[in-house]
């Protein structure tokens, strides 16, 4: 029986970004169905009943949701192919508490950095560049977190690299110029394939970010 793979997505979502990532990365074929957020499909819905959000991986008719877990459920199904998650149990502990992290942190605050102001604002951009720094710390001197080669929580934090200017640009701040290492690290990330062809320009994310501030009101 061949593999049946759809991945229901919005092109500019971290979350969605991350599985085709760890998908390219497997070499996995798959169907990629660009959702329309403001008018969800029916197949999103029935497939993803308790959140109805993308992205919702469907692997022979089976939905799998929530994206770090859709990572893992990867890794774990196309196993035969270079692991993502480490060996070692406590590795893996560390990446998924790491990965958390990320989607606590850069995914909360960072929206608060261009979504907010003034004060809060500040607030927002102080927690986000020390959130930055905490996770350069984790790779030190490392190629990628995992060691010298991409996998689970480079996957996890590079998805949100397209958003990165988008972040700067609002908030008045430049991450390269507070997190050397980590943006060194990003662009080696997107130097890789799976990467570079998941990860849409950072130019289209901010224009859509301007979209998003004028339909919320934000200006």
């Amino acid at each position: 029986m061949a593999e049946e793979v759809v991945l229901l997505d919005f092109w500019a979502s971290p979350f969605g970004i991350r599985v085709r990532i760890a998908l390219a990365e497997k070499g996995i074929k798959y169907e990629r169905r660009e959702e329309d957020l403001r008018n969800k499909s029916g197949l999103l819905l029935q497939m993803n009943p308790v959140h109805k959000k993308i992205p919702v991986l469907i692997h022979n008719a089976k939905p799998i949701c929530e994206s770090l877990i859709q990572v893992q459920y990867i890794d774990e199904v196309w196993h035969d192919k270079a692991p993502l998650l480490p060996a070692d149990p406590y590795k893996r502990a560390t990446a998924r508490f790491w990965a958390d992290f990320v989607d606590k942190k850069i995914y909360e605050v960072g929206g608060k950095t261009w979504k907010t102001k003034g004060e809060e604002q500040a607030r927002a951009q102080k927690e986000f560049m020390e959130s930055l720094k905490l996770l350069e710390g984790e790779l030190g001197d490392k190629a990628y977190f995992g060691g010298e080669n991409l996998g689970y929580l480079d996957i996890a934090l590079v998805s949100y690299y397209c958003w990165f200017h988008v972040y700067e640009k609002f908030g008045g701040f430049s991450i390269e110029a507070e997190c050397p290492k980590l943006t060194a690290w990003a662009k080696r990330c997107m130097q890789k394939e799976s990467v570079a062809k998941s990860v849409p320009d950072q130019q289209k994310v901010y224009e859509f970010a301007l979209h998003l501030k004028k339909i919320l009101g934000i200006e």
